[in-house]
C-alpha cells in the first residue's frame, strides 16, 4: 500500500474532486492512502514540504510562480481547478455590470490567504481596458473579517470564493456581479506541486493519485449537487445546504473540474498578470513551472477537455 501526504492551503468546495475520489474509493482501488491536511496559516504547506511532513502541496499556481526564480525549487504536476471559481460581489445590484462601474469605488480584496484574488481581479480589470489604479483596493485582511465589515457597510464590492459569494447573496447582503468561471476564462487556480528534488522519488505515487483524481472529475460530469449533498454536508456542516448546492452547481456546470492537465496558454496568461502586478521579476513560462510527465501517462481523455 502506497501513502501520499498532502498539505493544502485550504479546505474548500473547489477541491471537491479530491474529496469525491476518496468517498468513491478511487484511491483505495489503486492501493494508495491519501492523507490531507489544511494548513492555518496556509504558508504551512511550504514548511511541510521542507520537513517532509507533506509529499505534495495543494494551492495556487502563483506560489510556485513566485518561487520560480528562487529560493525554492518546486515542480507542478497537475491541477484540481481549470478555472478560478471566484466572484465579485457588489453592494448594489447592477442590471448590466461592467468593470468600469468600479472606477472610483472601494473593493475589499481578502489577502491573508494569499494575493491571488486581488491579482487575478486586477488582471481581468486591466484586460477589459480599465485602469485598476482608478479603484481603491483594501487588502491583507482575512475573508471572514472583510465579509463582516462589508456587511456592516465598508466598501462597494468584495472579491470572494464562490461559496462565500453565494452566502452573501443568500443573506441578501450582496449581489454576484461577476462570476469568474464565466468571465475569467481558463486558469490553473489550484494545483499540486512538490519539491523538485523529490519528484522522481514520488512519481509512481503521483501517477496513481492523479489517475484517481482524473477519474473523479469524469464521474462528477454525470452527477448533480443533490447527489453530492451528503458529501458536501459532511465536509462543510456549518454552511447552509442551499448555499453549498448553488456553489457546487456553478462549478459543476463550468470548466472548473474539466481536467487534471494544466493549460499552457492559461498558465502563461496568469504569469503575465503576476508580472504586471510586480509579483514576479520576470514571468516564468509554463515549461519552467510544469512537468507534464505524470499527466502524459494518463489516457487521452485526461487532456481531451483542455482548450488548446
Amino acid at each position: 500500500m502506497m501513502h501520499l501526504n498532502i498539505s493544502a492551503t485550504a479546505h474548500g468546495p473547489n477541491y471537491l474532486p479530491q474529496y469525491y475520489a476518496e468517498q468513491e474509493g478511487l484511491f483505495g482501488a489503486r492501493d494508495i492512502v491519501v492523507n490531507d491536511t489544511a494548513c492555518d496559516p496556509w504558508t504551512g504547506v511550504l514548511d511541510d514540504l521542507d520537513s517532509g511532513a507533506a509529499d505534495v502541496a495543494l494551492g495556487g499556481l502563483w506560489v510556485p510562480g513566485m518561487y520560480a526564480q528562487g529560493p525554492r525549487e518546486l515542480t507542478v504536476f497537475a491541477q484540481v481547478n481549470h478555472q478560478f471559481p471566484k466572484a465579485l460581489v457588489t453592494r448594489k445590484q447592477y442590471p448590466d455590470f461592467t468593470w468600469s462601474d468600479l472606477e472610483g469605488a472601494t473593493v475589499l480584496a481578502p489577502g491573508i490567504g494569499g494575493s491571488a484574488p486581488f491579482a487575478f481581479t486586477a488582471g481581468l480589470i486591466r484586460e477589459s481596458g480599465v485602469d485598476p489604479s482608478s479603484i481603491t483596493f483594501l487588502r491583507d485582511l482575512s475573508t471572514p473579517m472583510f465579509v463582516e465589515l462589508f456587511e456592516a457597510g465598508l466598501g462597494d464590492a468584495i472579491i470572494l470564493d464562490m461559496t462565500t459569494a453565494e452566502i452573501l447573496q443568500h443573506r441578501a447582503s450582496g449581489h454576484i456581479a461577476i462570476d469568474y468561471t464565466v468571465a475569467g476564462g481558463l486558469g490553473p487556480n489550484s494545483v499540486y506541486y512538490c519539491r523538485t528534488d523529490r519528484f522522481a522519488e514520488l512519481s509512481d505515487r503521483l501517477f496513481v493519485f492523479v489517475s484517481a483524481l482524473q477519474e473523479s472529475m469524469q464521474l462528477l460530469k454525470s452527477v448533480t449537487s443533490d447527489d453530492l449533498s451528503p458529501l458536501l454536508a459532511a465536509h462543510w456542516p456549518a454552511i447552509p445546504a442551499a448555499v453549498l448546492a448553488k456553489s457546487c452547481d456553478t462549478m459543476l456546470h463550468s470548466r472548473t473540474w474539466d481536467t487534471v492537465c494544466i493549460d499552457a496558454d492559461a498558465t502563461n496568461r496568469w504569469m503575465r498578470i503576476l508580472h504586471e502586478e510586480k509579483m514576479v521579476q520576470t514571468a516564468p513560462t509554463f515549461e519552467q513551472l510544469v512537468d507534464t510527465s505524470i499527466v502524459d501517462q494518463l489516457s487521452p481523455t485526461a487532456s481531451s477537455t483542455s482548450l488548446q
